[in-house]
């Protein structure tokens, strides 16, 4: 399967509120030397600026593979998000997945799904492309080749 578009997407076009979408590609995630989410299932969050947040089904991910976190953040449309630990063969990443346990009623496809940021795990594909992570430490964007910023994350950007 190929998601890859003819014409790349403007994270600019995205509209403010976000919208969830199904995500056409196949997800893999990898921590650890294993693969802990596989999923055809998936959704995308696109919001204006941002490249598309990744959340996979929970019973896409490897069982026992997420501890609960401290530490809670809150979106004005998506509600509250409680972060899990990847906890794989000894390896912990912290912080490296979030989700929303209570989801606004807008976004309530988002129960029982999980993010992952991509520049806390080993290696985030969308099919066999291999996404590099949005810049900063707060937004959980899966860049790729057909997706065109600017983005932002990176200093000074906060305030798009």
């Amino acid at each position: 399967m190929s998601g890859a578009r003819s014409e790349p997407e403007s994270v600019w076009d995205y509209p403010r509120p976000p919208a969830l979408v199904p995500c056409e590609r196949r997800v893999r995630v990898a921590f650890a030397g294993e693969t802990v989410a596989d999923s055809t299932a998936a959704l995308r969050m696109l919001e204006t600026a941002s490249p598309p947040t990744i959340y996979v089904p929970r019973v896409d991910i490897a069982a026992g593979c997420l501890a609960p976190a401290a530490g809670r953040s809150v979106c004005e449309w998506k509600g509250t998000a409680a972060y899990g630990d990847l906890v794989v063969a000894g390896r912990r990443a912290e912080r490296a997945a979030w989700w929303y346990p209570q989801p606004a009623p807008a976004y309530g496809a988002l129960l029982d799904h999980v993010a992952f940021f991509p520049g806390r795990v080993d290696a985030c594909h969308l099919d066999d492309e291999q996404v590099t992570p949005q810049e900063g430490d707060f937004y959980g964007g899966w860049v790729t080749s057909d997706i065109q910023g600017p983005f932002k994350g990176a200093p000074g950007t906060l305030g798009w």
